[in-house]
């Protein structure tokens, strides 16, 4: 048979095996009604020895139409062609021939320019697959290379249905052409280490090198609720459920569940704190509750009986018949919305977790009674998922509100407040005068930067590790009580909960991804809680245990928070630590000479400084670079200190973080212009934006000719691109080393280029850490010996003698 690409396979169509199958059934026959059947049908089909030779031209099926159909009967009763979704087909093609009347009727509905394709064909892969199919039937070898196969078919109403395949291969052999390569262990050992390079299995099996003999039937399975449940948590996970795009989207998935080709969807949120209904954020998402209103209170729109329903009680609410409803409810306002809106049935349902209201999702009709309270049962399966994403996007929008507040809001920074007051003034003096005033934004121009971070290293790694160890330490728990239960009670369900717990095991023990917290949710919700919940009811040596594992749950995600709550409350601590450390340097700092001084907490602690003259208020001193060359030693000497104060806080841990510190020199003034309507200070003009460019890039520079990061644990990064800064900074470095602050060991690096950023260069030299022995002796390590110390300490081997934060005398203080 030709093939429009490749194939491995030569096909030939035969119905040798069933022809062989009615021969050996005749032979044992004793029934004459049923003998003289098969006599006649095998007589009437031995006209046709085609069937059983092999058909190698498709174009030649439409001729045994008729024999094929009466041979097939047994397989393909006509009493049950309106009902099944079967047809016969071949390997890897859409060749589908001799199909029931419901497949046919299926086809018919999506139209005549429809055409039928596999949704996950793919050319490479099917080579592939057929050569394995090879390797099983032929060489008996067991490789597992099953997958769902779906064909996605638009019904009469143009919604999108999907039916999963179910292949019968029992009537088809394989046999080598001449051209086929005789197929070695060593070859397979080969072709599975390579499963995605298709020109080694072609070298393997030549195209057309094998006979496909024989026929294949496929079953067709609806199973379009799954699919569009399947899309819709897709949907749910990975997309902004606000636009416009996904939205589309959302109502597709929820016709397809319906069946109803004009439904429409809508979103209103709940303010459980004033008791009203609000429009989702950035209006994208209609309601049909309040229409065009941002918000209204919620018994206004709603009435008694619907309040009680989704408020109260968090139960789904229907009305089949929105105009019947409407004689009984004629002031309601969710009533005359929908009236208004056209529309003539509908299902508001209440998005609610832990008893609390998120919000109502709205299905409605312009049909009356297509929705109503039998289908609306069809939401219990789709609604966890919504309030996921629902509380998802409030907290994005909580977020959002801090993120507002914080930026309207900010306090201005000591250091300049004189400058706010004197414009402050004259903004009053105009507005008295004539009315008119606004307040400018201010320059500062001529001053000199400094930045420094001390940053957690491969934070994301070691919070997704945290979820990984706390989903594998509630499984086994699991599996532990289901285990003592299997000893009490012989039930299958405890076998094949633990099956299903090994499954999630095995897939956690590998890598995270960002849907496992999800999947294992979904266990936890679908199949192992009801079988804790038996457990804890029938069992009663085990109800403890049960009571136990519950009270390690965290109420709120249904998930043990162990491991997470020591990684968020070790980053939280670092924080505050460093931060709170750091803001009582400055006072020391600021005595020297004022300057604008900010921080901020990102995964470690950030901070930009800026000093010269025109920050400074003249009337108290004026500027002179010894400022800035103590400003920058007074920099290093802090970064090495907030080093120390980042591992001696773990010592008391049961999480062990790393730290990489970096310190920006930049050799040139630039000016910074305080923006009023971002109220914050930003460099101004396009020349020293160069400067946010550098700061945001070099953290993840590489040292040139590597891929070494220039920040590495237990050392700091020293930036720079000017010869004179270099001597500087070694000056200051080998005075540090003197202190015992500072490594012997200095490294003089240059870096990679990094987009828009060229010709940077930095000195890294090691931090020394300062502990405090048993014997109150002072310590000093390289962070190679501190992080011996600190696993010591982690692993309990060490009393809680460091209590007091105590370091020497060259600065290293909590007085500090």
């Amino acid at each position: 048979m030709k093939h429009q690409k490749e194939f491995p396979l030569e096909i030939k169509i035969s119905f040798h095996k069933i022809i062989q199958e009615y021969r050996h059934q005749l032979q044992n026959e004793s029934s004459k009604i049923s003998k003289d059947y098969l006599e006649n049908m095998l007589e009437y089909i031995s006209t046709f020895p085609a069937l059983e030779e092999g058909i190698l031209n498709s174009e030649d099926l439409n001729r045994y139409k008729d024999p094929i159909r009466i041979l097939m009967k047994d397989l393909f009763p006509e009493i049950l062609s309106d009902t099944q979704i079967k047809a016969i087909s071949v390997p890897f093609h859409n060749l589908i021939f001799n199909s029931t009347q419901n497949f046919r009727n299926i086809l018919a509905g999506a139209g005549k320019d429809f055409t039928l394709n596999m949704r996950n064909l793919n050319h490479d892969l099917d080579y592939i697959y057929a050569c394995i199919l090879i390797l099983n039937k032929y060489y008996g070898y067991d490789i597992d290379f099953s997958r769902p196969f779906y064909y996605d078919i638009p019904d009469e109403n143009g919604i999108l249905r999907h039916y999963r395949i179910e292949l019968d291969s029992n009537f088809m052999e394989l046999e080598p052409g001449k051209n086929a390569r005789e197929i070695t262990k060593e070859d397979v050992d080969e072709l599975i280490q390579n499963i995605e390079n298709v020109a080694l299995w072609k070298e393997k099996f030549p195209p057309n090198s094998w006979t496909f003999k024989g026929f294949t039937i496929i079953s067709l399975t609806d199973v379009t609720v799954d699919d569009a449940i399947s899309d819709l948590k897709t949907t749910l996970l990975h997309r902004n459920t606000s636009g416009k795009e996904e939205m589309e989207k959302f109502e597709e998935i929820f016709k397809s569940i319906y069946k109803i080709p004009n439904l429409r969807i809508g979103f209103t949120m709940y303010n459980e704190q004033d008791s009203v209904f609000e429009r989702i954020i950035g209006n994208r998402s209609p309601s049909f509750l309040l229409q065009e209103k941002k918000i209204l209170n919620c018994k206004k729109v709603l009435g008694e009986e619907a309040y009680n329903s989704l408020v109260d009680e968090h139960r789904y609410f229907s009305i089949p018949n929105v105009e019947k409803y409407s004689d009984k409810s004629s002031e309601n306002l969710l009533i005359s919305s929908l009236v208004d809106a056209g529309v003539k049935s509908a299902i508001i349902a209440p998005i609610a977790k832990n008893n609390v209201l998120l919000g109502l999702l709205e299905l409605v009709s312009f049909e009356k009674n297509e929705l109503n309270s039998i289908n609306a049962t069809k939401l219990e399966d789709i609604l966890p998922y919504i309030v996921t994403a629902v509380e998802r996007s409030k907290s994005e929008f909580e977020n959002r509100v801090k993120a507002v507040i914080q930026s309207e809001c900010t306090s201005i920074h000591p250091s300049v407040l004189w400058i706010f007051e004197m414009e402050a003034r004259k903004f009053i003096r105009d507005l008295d005068e004539d009315g008119l005033a606004s307040f400018k934004d201010i320059t500062f121009e001529d001053v000199y930067p400094l930045y420094g971070e001390i940053d957690i290293v491969a934070s994301s790694e070691a919070r997704n590790e945290a979820i990984q160890k706390d989903l594998l330490d509630q499984l086994e728990s699991i599996e532990k009580i289901v285990c003592e239960a299997e000893k009490t009670e012989k039930l299958d369900i405890y076998e094949q909960v633990k099956f299903r717990i090994k499954e999630f095991k095995d897939d956690l023990a590998g890598s995270l991804s960002t849907s496992s917290e999800q999947k294992v949710f979904n266990l936890l919700q679908r199949e192992i809680n009801p079988v804790m919940d038996h457990i804890e009811k029938q069992t009663p040596n085990l109800e403890e245990q049960v009571k136990i594992y519950r009270k390690n749950i965290n109420s709120e995600t249904g998930i043990i928070y162990n491991h997470r709550k020591n990684y968020d409350e070790a980053v939280q601590q670092i924080n505050r630590t460093m931060s709170r450390y750091i803001d009582r340097r400055q006072i020391d700092a600021q005595e020297i000479y004022p300057h604008y001084f900010e921080r901020y907490k990102t995964d470690g602690v950030e901070h930009n400084i800026y000093i010269g003259a025109s920050l400074s208020n003249k009337k108290i001193k004026p500027f002179d670079e010894v400022y800035l060359f103590n400003l920058r030693l007074w920099q290093l000497t802090t970064m090495c200190e907030m080093e120390n104060r980042f591992y001696q806080i773990q010592e008391r841990m049961p999480l062990k973080l790393q730290a990489a510190s970096l310190i920006l020199v930049y050799n040139t003034t630039l000016s910074i212009r305080y923006r009023m309507d971002e109220k914050q200070f930003d460099v101004d003009g396009t020349y020293n934006a160069r400067y946010e460019i550098i700061k945001k890039r070099i953290d993840k520079a590489n040292v040139k000719g590597t891929e070494e990061r220039v920040t590495q644990k237990g050392k700091i990064a020293i930036v720079y691109s000017n010869r004179k800064d270099e001597r500087e900074y070694l000056r200051y470095i080998k005075y540090l080393q003197s202190k015992k602050y500072l490594g012997d060991k200095v490294e003089k690096l240059e870096l990679e280029d990094v987009q828009g950023v060229i010709g940077l260069k930095a000195l890294r030299v090691e931090v020394l850490y300062h502990l405090e022995s048993e014997q109150h002796e002072e310590q000093v390590f390289t962070y190679e010996d501190l992080e011996k110390v600190l696993g010591k300490v982690v692993s309990g081997d060490k009393a809680e003698h460091r209590k007091n934060d105590s370091y020497h005398e060259n600065g290293i203080s909590n007085s500090q």
